[in-house]
This record gives structure tokens, C-alpha cells and sequence, in this order.
């Protein structure tokens, strides 16, 4: 897989409460694959930079989880709050992956992996931390300086 830094597809764009709910995926670095993640954008995010909450999910999650289950694009609309729904691990034909639920592809530990066949893909502290930040922030209207994060089930 060729890694173009910031290279992001657009899966989908969906009005949702006056702003942009969107589905992008990119070439990831760090993990050595694609990787999906969820955004909302309320729609100050067409003027200004705009505060951001960064929404993990949990164990046998995607980045669909919160993102359609939750119904947190309301609230984020009336206060002028992007939310981003980051996938919980690395996916596809070459990362590693096990039978059991709570290991491999779905499972969602947000560490750095140290061990085979684990480490090469499997760097989701570095992702969420590092790398997707980076990867938001350059393509959409999000202020650098007001982010905040929450999750569930972890």
C-alpha cells in the first residue's frame, strides 16, 4: 500500500442537524493500512475553526458505533462542536487479526503494540494521538487549540 501523507477519499457527506456528518478514510502511516474515521462538522466549521471532541468506542466497535447509535450530531450542532468517530484498530487482508473477539481487527486498545504479529499495524496510541489529529486538522475548519475526548466501553 503506497502511504501519500493527508491523501483522504471521501466515503460519504450527509446533512445532519444543519451541519455535515462525513465518512473519510486515508492512508495511514502509522498503522500501515487504511483507516476509516467518522466527522462531524457543525456548520460554523464553514467559517471559523470550531472546538472538537474526539469520541472513542470500545471492544468489537467500528467508527459507525457512536457515530450512529449515540446522537451526539445534535447536541454538538446547537453548540458549535465537531465530533470525530475514529475507527478502534487497524483493518484489512494484511493485519494481523484472531478468531476471538477480543483480539485482532475490532478490538479497541489504544496502545502502541510491541509484539509479532501485532506491531507492525497495530499503533492506535500513535494514530489517535498523533497522526489523526494531524490528518483533521488539515483538511477541515478544527481549532487546534480546544479539543477534548471521551469514549466508551474501554
Amino acid at each position: 500500500l503506497p502511504i501519500e501523507e493527508n491523501a483522504m477519499r471521501t466515503i460519504s457527506e450527509n446533512r445532519c442537524f444543519g451541519g455535515m456528518q462525513g465518512v473519510y478514510s486515508h492512508a495511514s502511516e502509522v498503522t500501515g493500512c487504511e483507516m476509516t474515521f467518522g466527522l462531524f462538522l457543525p456548520a460554523e466549521a464553514i467559517d471559523r475553526p470550531v472546538p472538537v471532541l474526539w469520541y472513542l468506542s470500545g471492544l468489537t466497535c467500528t467508527h459507525e458505533n457512536a457515530m450512529v447509535k449515540a446522537g451526539a450530531q445534535r447536541f454538538a450542532a446547537e453548540h458549535g462542536i465537531a465530533l470525530v468517530f475514529p475507527d478502534t484498530s487497524p483493518r484489512g487482508a494484511d493485519v494481523a487479526d484472531d478468531a476471538a473477539y477480543d483480539l485482532g481487527q475490532g478490538a479497541g486498545f489504544y496502545v502502541n503494540a510491541t509484539e509479532a504479529p501485532w506491531a507492525p499495524h497495530y499503533r492506535m496510541w500513535d494514530y489517535i494521538a498523533q497522526e489523526l489529529p494531524r490528518v483533521v486538522t488539515a483538511g477541515f475548519e478544527i481549532a487546534e487549540d480546544r479539543q477534548a475526548i471521551t469514549g466508551h466501553s474501554m
